[in-house]
């Protein structure tokens, strides 16, 4: 039985979906202004951990995606996501090209950050600009219920409607608004209401016409919209990250109230952030690190994929050049290991039923690998082991099927260095004997010498 912590409620339990076996997920997706570095993909190998898991545990799951293109404001890195300039023109600006094209561009290299992680795609990754139509019909849905006003800024969600506002992030918002937000607009009534349509910025590249004139959507409006549209008023599962929890995710949920009076997901997940050596990775900091920085200083993808499964998604992870170097060589040991292993046969059961019960029990990967090293390394024959860890692969998504059973071709040049290496070793020559190694490894081989002899496996990516 699969067991999730849900935001709501703050407590871990049994997960319990809409329909017997399906299961709706939307997860907020990245806003396309720059590149999506190493902390953004922290959170979706996270998600994709847990749609692969859904699958194995037999639902039938739809994931559904955002792809945020217009109105997210540069105000939300300062705690109000109503001022500043749209992301996507700053972005723009930045590179003299047009929003378009900006959007196309970091769309791309999000989605073959994901390939490198192997990161499976959702089901549906929708653009909030192909959905306008849908953003305003919703918007008159909360309109015509009587949740908004008008202020010179745009039409605004009126919070004092939704008693219920501040719950979900459990937030005193009086003390917030007096500390971190920056009042722009007299005209509203609390200054954590929050814009649905601004109509005050005629020099927008992006607008289009409304009922409330020619503007553009707010940022939190076009999850509701999109999540409905997909996955209907009442789905399972929402995901984000814990920045998301006291304004994004707060006023998406007030807006559904608005529109349909009652919320959407039943189950709000949060990751917490991949930080580097403790601070949150940001392009401000020229701290961020892009996927493709980690293949160019040698490093395999899935090594990073692989590190992130050593963390649980709410306690996040401190990244590391050295932690990283300690994944890669786990990676490239495991991948040794089931290099030697027979064809699968019959799994072993016991190995398996304790893996699922970690990755069912709120996503503990953590335990999930060490069950999984426990069993790469017990003495049971290696036909039940390759059925097992094909299993358990389903979930942890490292390719393993590509290095089953490929056993090292080595040529008859290292066989020959290798046998020398070995007769010097035991005369006592270790000096000629580094030499060989080197010569070795020049090859794209490495030596490891154990009580039972020497072992060759090929070179790793960071030797």
């Amino acid at each position: 039985m699969l067991k999730l912590f849900n935001t709501l409620t703050r407590k871990i339990a049994d997960f319990e979906p809409i329909n017997d076996k399906k299961v709706g997920i939307y997860s907020c997706g990245p806003t396309v202004y720059w590149n999506q570095h190493i902390g953004h993909m922290y959170a979706y190998v996270q998600w994709d951990v847990l749609v692969r898991l859904l699958k194995v545990d037999g639902f039938d799951v739809k994931w559904v995606m955002n792809i945020t293109d217009v109105g997210h404001m540069t105000g939300d890195n300062e705690g109000d996501a109503d001022t500043g300039e749209d992301k996507m023109e700053k972005g723009a600006k930045r590179e003299g090209l047009s929003v378009w094209e900006i959007a196309e561009k970091y769309m791309k290299q999000f989605i073959s950050s994901m390939d490198l992680l192997n990161i499976q795609k959702p089901d549906i990754l929708c653009k909030a600009t192909d959905h306008i139509n849908e953003i305003i019909e919703l918007i008159k849905k909360i309109e015509n219920r009587g949740f908004t006003y008008k202020t010179k800024t745009g039409l605004v969600f009126d919070t004092g409607k939704f008693p219920e506002y501040a719950d979900f992030s459990k937030l005193n918002l009086e003390k917030q608004s007096a500390g971190a937000r920056v009042e722009v607009d007299p005209e509203k009534k609390k200054p954590w209401d929050f814009l649905l349509w601004v109509t005050n910025q005629p020099e927008h590249i992006m607008l289009w016409d409304s009922p409330w004139g020619k503007g553009f959507p707010g940022w939190h409006i076009e999850c509701t919209a999109m999540s409905t549209k997909y996955l209907g008023e009442k789905f399972d599962i929402h995901t984000g990250g814990r920045e998301h929890i006291p304004v994004h995710h707060t006023n998406e949920i007030a807006q559904a109230f608005g529109a349909y009076g009652t919320q959407t997901a039943n189950y709000w997940l949060h990751n917490d952030w991949l930080v580097i050596d403790g601070q949150k990775m940001s392009k401000s900091l020229g701290n961020n690190v892009l996927v493709t920085d980690l293949q160019e200083k040698g490093f395999d993808p899935l090594a990073l994929r692989y590190l992130i499964l050593t963390s649980h998604y709410r306690q996040g992870i401190n990244f590391t050049w050295e932690s990283l170097e300690g994944a890669q060589s786990a990676l490239d040991n495991l991948r040794a290991e089931i290099r030697a292993w027979d064809q699968p046969k019959i799994g072993c059961a016991e190995f398996e039923q304790r893996f699922f019960e970690a990755a069912n029990d709120d996503l503990s990967l953590p335990k999930a690998l060490a069950i999984m090293w426990e069993m790469v390394k017990s003495d049971l024959p290696s036909e039940n082991k390759s059925a097992t860890i094909l299993e358990m692969d389903k979930i942890l998504g490292l390719k393993l099927d590509e290095f089953l059973g490929k056993k090292i071709e080595v040529p008859e040049e290292v066989k020959k260095l290798i046998e020398e290496r070995e007769t010097v070793r035991k005369a006592g020559d270790f000096k000629k004997s580094d030499e060989l190694r080197h010569e070795i490894e020049k090859l794209g081989f490495e030596i490891e010498d154990t009580a039972s002899g020497s072992k060759i496996k090929y070179m790793s990516s960071r030797t």
